[in-house]
């Protein structure tokens, strides 16, 4: 008989600081596409396996993610995380792997989630390619959610407006807005781009929410970074191609590494 989910995290936690020689660890990070590079900015490894050699993890599926943990010390002494990749529900998984690294790093001893995403570009007329944005709110259209059964959690707040606020300090240039995720693979149509910047979207991806909802679920706060790597369908009259999201990442991860390393100190 399977275990249930968090008896899992829990055992995949308990092989990760038994890696790393730790007690606990103080933050994670889950880096997406593109934004792999931008780990090396952020502290001193202590640790660093691929993700497989952890229980239950699944390999990684998709380009630009390395699937690594990886355990680094910051500036100031912290412990931190970085799950270089993550899997997706178009993966075809199943919701439960989509969210174990989130709920691993909970068992872990993280207080703070920090989750990064490439995302396309609902309103170009005012988000520049290449510009990192945090996620205020979203809007789940994957059809799916990590949490079942009569366990009623307020999303409220799924976003810490604590933790945008500091990240606003250490980069008073970040815009915010609201997150939208559908299950992919395939990008958007012209017409359901227009339709989610009616309904109030301002990036749109395939990932995230479900994370930022097992999150909150274990009581963590959450931050999301998008980096807007393509306007959306149909906004700009050009083809979308996941190189062209790796792309944008690589030409940005100087940037995208020197805002975590000053955020993880702060959070």
């Amino acid at each position: 008989m399977t275990s249930p989910p968090h008896e899992r995290a829990a055992e995949a936690a308990s092989v990760l600081l038994s890696r790393a020689n730790l007690p606990a660890i103080d933050i994670a990070l889950v880096m997406g596409s593109g934004w792999s590079p931008a780990a090396d900015a952020i502290g001193e490894t202590v640790a660093d396996l691929a993700v497989t050699e952890l229980p239950h993890f699944a390999p990684p599926a998709v380009a630009g993610h390395a699937g690594r943990a990886r355990v680094v010390r910051t500036a100031s002494g912290r412990h931190a995380l970085i799950l270089l990749g993550r899997t997706h529900l178009y993966e075809g998984r199943g919701v439960e792997p989509v969210v174990h690294g989130v709920r691993t790093a909970l068992a872990a001893g993280a207080g703070v989630i920090v989750l990064t995403n490439a995302a396309g570009g609902l309103r170009p007329e005012t988000q520049r390619v290449g510009e990192p944005a945090l996620i205020s709110d979203h809007i789940n259209l994957t059809g799916a959610n990590p949490v079942t059964g009569p366990t009623f959690i307020d999303l409220t707040e799924v976003y810490s407006a604590r933790l945008r606020e500091l990240a606003r300090e250490a980069d008073p240039s970040l815009a915010e807005g609201v997150y939208v995720a559908l299950p992919g693979p395939t990008y958007e149509t012209p017409a359901e781009i227009q339709m989610l910047r009616t309904l109030g979207g301002d990036m749109v991806g395939m990932s995230t929410v479900l994370e930022a909802i097992a999150a909150r679920e274990g009581g963590a706060e959450v931050l999301g970074i998008s980096l807007v790597t393509n306007p959306g369908a149909g906004l700009v009259g050009e083809p979308l191609n996941h190189e062209e999201v790796l792309a944008v990442g690589r030409a940005t991860a100087a940037r995208m590494g020197a805002l975590l390393a000053k955020l993880v100190d702060k959070l």
